[in-house]
């Protein structure tokens, strides 16, 4: 099965927002949201991919800088997972570079983009960032306290 096929059955299994999709929305920017509030990042991360590698537009860049959202977490997962694993163990700096890099790309888009609340995402990628760099790299993240992202109502 190709990738482009994955991620379609993989949407078709997402939960439908409780008010139904949005018609304007396309199913992989929402699909977005409900794996990365399952804490599924790297599935977020790829369902995003998809979307992006095929847009061009004035969204490019927002839907870059929530990849890299997404890519920081899977970074942050794993080390918390696997902190003594010699390759997980230490994610905590490629992480905050991801965040970093998504404050950047985001930071155009705020206040308010395609339903989604900018500013809280870029001001939660800023903060973490330069929490976990004052904190000599030790990894906040834990599943009790995973951030989620919701869409603005219709």
């Amino acid at each position: 099965m190709k990738k482009a096929e994955k991620i379609e059955a993989m949407l078709r299994g997402l939960p439908v927002p409780e008010a139904g999709r949005d018609p304007r929305l396309d199913p992989r920017y929402e699909g977005y949201f409900a794996c990365f509030n399952g804490q599924r990042y790297y599935e977020a991360h790829d369902v995003l991919e998809d979307l992006w590698l095929q847009t061009r537009d004035e969204n490019h860049a927002f839907y870059k800088g929530l990849i890299q959202f997404a890519g920081a977490f899977v970074h942050l997962q794993k080390q918390f997972h696997g902190p003594h694993h010699p390759k997980h163990g230490r994610r905590a700096r490629p992480a905050v570079r991801l965040l970093q890099l998504a404050a950047g790309n985001l930071a155009p888009y705020r206040p308010l983009h395609l339903r989604l609340d900018v500013e809280g995402v870029w001001t939660l990628s800023t903060t973490l960032a330069d929490q976990i760099a004052g904190a000599d790299f030790a990894n906040p993240w834990t599943p009790e306290s995973a951030p989620t992202l919701g869409l603005e109502p219709l």
